[in-house]
């Protein structure tokens, strides 16, 4: 009899701990700290499928929440006007490079260039092109163009050839404010 109320006892502070432990939540995917914030803003993208400034936020949010692979999928599967504004690829640029795709991220600095160019020429470009964002595409690809060339996919795994890469890609600068 012993042995069956020793059983019993096991069996009920089991179930005790079991039932004390609660059932198990769900996690959000996000680790932001705002995720009301991206919660708004995926319903806004959802609402307007072909408005590339609210994919570009959404994308941006997803970035700041360290989900470049969010970011990219949101890319890849909006409309093709979307997928295509310049502001959308610029975004999208910066999620492959943190999730260590540097050569993908190189030909859409590229494709944003191109289309932004003539406004080195006092032209306007495509839509969603000013300075701000050439600017920041034409810094990218030179820094890309260097870590590519150099061979890092990723730079966070090789910091000591993404310095490099950097300082090459930044030398012209340097000697140009001397």
């Amino acid at each position: 009899m012993g042995l069956r109320a020793y059983g019993i006892t096991v069996f009920a502070a089991t179930a005790a701990l079991w039932v004390m432990s609660g059932t198990q939540h769900e996690k959000s995917v996000l680790a932001a700290t705002q995720p009301d914030a991206v919660r708004v803003l995926e319903a806004e993208a959802a609402a307007h499928p072909r408005d590339p400034l609210a994919y570009r936020a959404l994308a941006q949010a997803y970035l700041d929440a360290r989900q470049p692979g969010l970011a990219i999928v949101l890319a890849a599967s909006a409309d093709p006007s979307v997928r295509d504004d310049v502001r959308v690829e610029h975004v999208v640029a910066r999620a492959l490079v943190d999730a260590g795709r540097n050569d993908e991220a190189l030909s859409l600095e590229k494709r944003v260039l191109a289309a932004c160019s003539p406004l080195a020429d006092g032209r306007p470009g495509a839509e969603g092109c000013d300075p701000v964002l050439f600017a920041s595409a034409l810094r990218r690809s030179e820094i890309l163009g260097e870590l590519v060339a150099l061979g890092v996919e990723d730079a966070q795994a090789h910091p000591e050839a993404s310095l490099v890469a950097y300082q090459n890609a930044t030398r012209e600068a340097r000697v140009a404010m001397q």
